[in-house]
């Protein structure tokens, strides 16, 4: 019938099947197929072994300035929250294809290969060497990464208060004096009955903070850690 309604579907295959037969179809799209799957098996290839390029080419009028930040940044993040920035080879957790998926899309619109990636990350998303969650970067020169994706939670808010005492020596410095202090006046409460003067309270802070710091001291030579700022872009496991 004339006015009989029409199924969209069938009409748009009958069309096709006027100019593309069905066997030359399949043959077209295995073949694009396959060349999808060579182009994003030769990008992981490039994250897990990249040739540490520090610069890749990007059309200026196509980036996106919030994902463009300076080493500089990426420096104190790391620091900030105890998290290393490593060649995207040390990591061990595996890169997502959505991740594959955005740099095959940044690479055909900058008409680019992408190549030295970096990864934002805890320690232990890295297998690292021995000296006896995550950001996927791209190099841009001059101390400039491009950010090409993101995954996975975002980290706990409590994270950069926790490793605050291990950004660096003055921090650690401080955190043993406060808690000394605090040991100290808690102890005092509960043990002393007698009188506290200010020389008897002084002592007490010193023998605490002595052995405040000797526990500190041993456990990180035991453990082998180091401070924020000495490790966020380490490939080694421990370093003093």
């Amino acid at each position: 019938m004339l006015w009989e309604p029409q199924n969209l579907a069938a009409v748009l295959l009958k069309n096709r099947n006027k100019t593309l037969p069905e066997d030359k179809l399949m043959a077209q799209v295995k073949a694009l197929l396959a060349e999808n799957e060579t182009r994003r098996t030769a990008i992981k290839s490039r994250i897990e072994n990249g040739n540490g390029t520090d610069a890749n080419t990007f059309v200026f009028d196509l980036l996106e300035t919030h994902r463009i930040f300076h080493i500089s940044h990426i420096q104190k993040l790391c620091i900030d929250y105890r998290l290393r920035f490593l060649n995207a080879s040390y990591f061990k957790q595996g890169i997502p294809e959505e991740a594959v998926s955005q740099i095959r899309q940044l690479e055909n619109t900058h008409d680019t290969v992408l190549d030295g990636f970096k990864i934002i990350a805890p320690s232990k998303a890295f297998s690292l060497k021995n000296y006896d969650d995550p950001l996927l970067f791209a190099p841009m020169g001059n101390g400039y990464y491009y950010l090409v994706h993101k995954w996975g939670n975002d980290i706990n808010p409590l994270r950069r208060a926790l490793v605050r005492p291990v950004r660096d020596f003055g921090s650690l410095l401080v955190f043993l004096v406060v808690f000394s202090a605090l040991f100290t006046y808690a102890i005092t409460e509960l043990f002393f009955t007698g009188e506290r003067t200010s020389q008897f309270m002084l002592l007490a802070f010193l023998f605490t903070f002595k052995g405040v710091c000797g526990i500190a001291l041993y456990y990180c030579f035991w453990k082998g850690k180091n401070f924020n700022n000495a490790i966020w872009d380490s490939e080694f496991s421990n370093r003093y």
